[in-house]
């Protein structure tokens, strides 16, 4: 595995309690470690426009006995896609998705409607193409291009996270 969910999850700091939104979640990699870090008093939505890989992670999560995930189909480029509440996450996960979006500002402005106004955004995607393995190179977005996407519309860069793995870059954003 090129990066490591939970080692970037724990270097997030990723709190009980808390309400994530996994936008892009895919088969469920943060989502299913983020419900076991935000326990049962918190929220994982995992969300993603793919129903199959949504039925995995309800399948991984009642394997793992988690019953904090709510796995729901929307589309994360679209303003209100993500089907969620205006301020109703403390915590947005974009984890390998930032690459597959065509209408990266319209996403970004999504993710900051659904954030809490102290929320935090974990921006994880890859740092280049790999000899077929990640994006194109023509899709691959860098870590300042990332940054600048959600700085333009109020999003304020915390830090970086040390080891996102030998071909991920992970940002730490505050809304």
């Amino acid at each position: 595995m090129f990066s490591d969910p939970q080692k970037i999850l724990d270097q997030f700091k990723l709190a009980s309690g808390r309400f994530v939104a996994d936008l892009g979640s895919g088969a469920g990699f943060y989502a299913i470690p983020a419900a076991r870090m935000v326990g049962p008093l918190g929220r994982v939505y995992a969300v993603d426009v793919l129903k199959d890989m949504l039925q995995k992670i309800k399948n991984e999560a009642v394997r793992n006995q988690l019953f904090n995930v709510e796995a729901l189909w929307g589309n994360i480029e679209k303003l209100g896609g993500t089907r969620l509440a205006d301020a109703s996450v403390d915590v947005a996960l974009v984890c390998n998705s930032l690459f597959q979006i065509e209408d990266k500002n319209t996403f970004a402005l999504e993710v900051k409607r659904i954030l809490k106004q102290d929320g935090r955004l974990l921006l994880v995607d890859w740092k280049d193409s790999y000899g077929g393995l990640g994006p194109q190179p023509e899709h691959v977005v860098t870590a300042d291009t990332a940054r600048s996407i959600f700085e333009k519309i109020g999003f304020i860069f915390d830090r970086d996270i040390k080891d996102a793995g030998a071909h991920h870059y992970g940002l730490i954003f505050r809304r």
